[in-house]
């Protein structure tokens, strides 16, 4: 299958990144290259890494920016790694949380639940990590509560994690559809039909899970805001609330010059601001591209600057 995906508030992107046309930046989630391409080409002397987990998204990605030689550099690599990858100070980042179109849509690699295929969701398929079959199939009932409760803010996750237990005495449970069907089944018709996708929570819940995604999270923040030189900002694109809270508690921290309590008198934590906000409040997706593309209805941008 071709690797599609449609890049999210692209033009709000490009805008809050403020790009210096002989900047360093850095693109943590490459994916089809879209965002990349726009920061590619109004580059003058300046240089863009791209890393992806996804073998497939960087070989497309690779085709579609080659037209830019070795102005562009590529990393097969978790984004939480390019602080001890990427020598120096840069002028702007981009962290796009999501997932990919293709991803989602290219049933075999397991991550949706309007696409049959086995149960997998890793990011990068040649990764040798525990995968959303091996957890859906081994954690315990418990386990199972717990991980949709925390990373998916089910309220069902009871009554959904004891059906999987009951459904694999029987057999494994080895694809998409299979623990679709299981989750639909442990909800009522109502709870079913009010919900744009009944599975969405837990499906979520198992890729954070597998992925990795909130771990180290805050810790690449601190270190992003490191790199950058004075003037240069980040970006991030997040997709649910758990990302964007953490990514909020960062910016509102650094921004911040005291960290001291209220009623304290005089400041002896010594903290000083590192960055100022470029938007007070996150950006969401126009009018017009909600209706072109409805997997930007949950995406919030946050972007700050170097001082």
């Amino acid at each position: 299958m071709e690797f599609k995906h449609t890049p999210v508030m692209l033009g709000e992107v490009i805008e809050a990144l403020s790009i210096r046309k002989g900047g360093r930046y850095i693109d943590c989630t490459v994916g089809g290259g879209g965002h990349s391409y726009e920061i590619a080409r109004r580059l003058y002397g300046g240089t863009l890494y791209c890393f992806d987990r996804d073998s497939e998204a960087l070989e497309t990605s690779k085709k579609r920016l080659s037209e830019f030689g070795d102005k562009v550099k590529f990393f097969k690599a978790n984004f939480k790694d390019a602080p001890t990858l990427i020598e120096g100070k840069v002028d702007g980042i981009l962290i796009d949380l999501g997932v990919s179109s293709h991803q989602i849509d290219e049933g075999e690699r397991g991550f949706s639940f309007l696409h049959n295929g086995r149960l997998d969701m890793r990011m990068g398929q040649d990764e040798n990590i525990t995968t959303a079959y091996d957890i859906v199939n081994s954690y315990s009932e418990e386990e199972l509560k717990n991980l949709f409760y925390k990373y998916g803010e089910e309220e069902f996750s009871k009554q959904i994690a004891k059906n999987i237990v009951l459904a694999r005495a029987d057999k494994k449970i080895e694809t998409t559809f299979e623990l679709r069907d299981i989750i639909e089944n442990s909800l009522s018709k109502k709870v079913v039909y009010s919900r744009g996708g009944a599975s969405k929570k837990v499906f979520q819940a198992l890729r954070i899970a597998v992925n990795g995604e909130l771990e180290g999270l805050e810790d690449v923040l601190y270190s992003f805001i490191e790199m950058l030189n004075p003037g240069g900002r980040l970006v991030v694109l997040t997709f649910h609330s758990l990302e964007d809270r953490i990514v909020k508690n960062v910016f509102k921290r650094e921004s911040t010059d005291c960290l001291c309590p209220p009623k304290t008198p005089v400041c002896i934590c010594g903290h000083k601001k590192k960055i100022v906000l470029v938007n007070r409040k996150p950006i969401t997706a126009s009018e017009e591209e909600l209706k072109n593309n409805s997997r930007s209805s949950s995406a919030k941008l946050r972007a700050v600057e170097r001082v």
